[in-house]
């Protein structure tokens, strides 16, 4: 297959990153122990950017669900921007790192972020006109843990 030369490759703009604080996980339970679905309440946190600033609401949640390490993530909740905007954020993705990584990752051990994949795909809803591109677009997000935090650096497919 060849690539036609006159297409652009992709390019991705920085939009803004959300830092979410949680509760401790729930497990929820599963058909068996190689498939088991968990529940994290999140608490609130922030976000901050070159196209928002604000904070992360509290009532959200990530209903995820772990198969022998590959763990698919459903994560929905919203924001509240500086100038009052709301902003809904339905946010899917996966996780996934070798037994070495996450036991180190477990043990509380720095690890750069290229040595596991925690990728999202979010969806925003808003009835802002200021934001209101935000659901017009196609976006990729990169997770990382941070401090008891997840924080989730959001990216607009130009």
């Amino acid at each position: 297959m060849t690539v036609d030369p006159n297409l652009p490759d992709p390019e991705l703009e920085f939009v803004f990153e959300v830092r979410v604080s949680v509760d401790p996980p729930v497990r929820i339970g599963g058909p068996t122990n190689h498939e088991v679905t968990s529940f994290v309440a999140i608490t609130g946190g922030t976000v901050s950017g070159p196209h928002a600033n604000g904070v992360v609401l509290a009532g959200g949640g990530d209903w995820y669900v772990d198969r022998d390490g590959i763990i698919t993530l459903d994560a929905r909740y919203s924001i509240k921007t500086d100038d009052g905007a709301t902003i809904g954020i339905d946010n899917r993705g996966f996780w996934r790192a070798s037994p070495e990584v996450t036991a180190r990752l477990d043990a509380g051990e720095s690890v750069d972020e290229r040595e596991y994949y925690y990728r999202t795909s979010p969806v925003f809803t808003t009835d802002s006109e200021t934001y209101r591109w935000l659901t017009q677009t196609v976006f990729i997000g990169m997770a990382r843990e941070d401090s008891g935090q997840v924080c989730i650096r959001f990216y607009a497919l130009k």
